[in-house]
């Protein structure tokens, strides 16, 4: 009887046991065999499923932030990215999505969050959404494992020392160690961020503005998007943390990660 090979089993069979493992091994299980590969680089079976049913919150699968998602895997991706619970202000909450965060409405206070994930190589892209009134200051932008995500008083937090960068949605100033870097984005008669200023106490206002991250950690630069309009390159600068600012008022902010925009391999690290 011919000895069985594990790189003929059939896929059903495989699928099975790879949503078992973590992903980690799941990378290095990818570079035994070209059976194994081609069924890993299948974003949408049920090795990718299984992943996202135990990981992702039965709300964030149901809900829209993750129906334009193509695949099981890039949900995960995008999961993996997210917000970090243990890398916020103590006056954030993050929901049990994972994707969407809230200001408790703390008064003296600056408060921020950062991704879960820091970046070394490769070009990455993640979009925030901001739901609710901007306040005074509204910053996003990108920050080391060092930056502060909280601080007394109203300030421009990212972008306040030399740890971080940030623009500035409320009045085009771009922010870096504790020093306006300029207008931005360069163009004549450049939108700016609505204010909505309603007298009713603290009614929300949907802003409803999306606004893509861009990095790029090859050329050092961090550029936006503004609503799919490509603004410029901000900043050039150093390998960066995402980050995202929320001031005084209490908004609702969900990112999605878009992924590594020059590779198509899932990596943790």
């Amino acid at each position: 009887m011919a000895e069985a090979r594990w790189s003929n089993l059939n896929h059903s069979v495989l699928e099975i046991i790879f949503s078992y493992l973590d992903l980690s091994d799941l990378r290095g299980c990818s570079l035994v065999c070209k059976n194994w590969y081609r069924l890993l680089n299948d974003e949408d079976n049920d090795v990718w499923r299984m992943h996202c049913v135990r990981k992702l919150a039965e709300e964030a699968l149901r809900s829209d932030i993750l129906s334009s998602v193509p695949t099981y895997k890039a949900k995960l991706r995008a999961f993996y990215h997210a917000w970090d619970p243990h890398e916020c202000s103590r006056n954030v909450y993050i929901k049990p999505n994972g994707f969407t965060l809230h200001r408790n409405p703390v008064a003296q206070s600056t408060d921020a969050a950062k991704g879960k994930m820091g970046f070394r190589t490769g070009r990455h892209c993640w979009e925030v959404w901001w739901e609710g009134p901007l306040g005074t200051v509204a910053v996003i932008g990108i920050a080391t494992k060092d930056a502060p995500v909280q601080c007394p008083g109203y300030v421009a937090l990212l972008g306040s020392n030399s740890e971080s960068w940030g623009w500035n949605l409320v009045d085009n100033h771009l922010l870096h160690n504790g020093d306006s870097q300029g207008n931005y984005p360069q163009l004549n008669n450049a939108p700016k961020y609505q204010q909505v200023m309603d007298f009713a106490p603290m009614v929300p206002v949907q802003v409803g503005e999306r606004i893509r991250v861009i990095l790029d950690c090859e050329d050092n630069t961090l550029a936006f998007e503004r609503n799919y309009e490509f603004l410029g390159v901000a900043f050039r600068g150093q390998r960066l943390h995402s980050a995202e600012q929320i001031y005084r008022l209490t908004p609702m902010v969900l990112t999605f990660y878009y992924g590594l925009l020059d590779s198509a391999m899932f990596d943790t690290k």
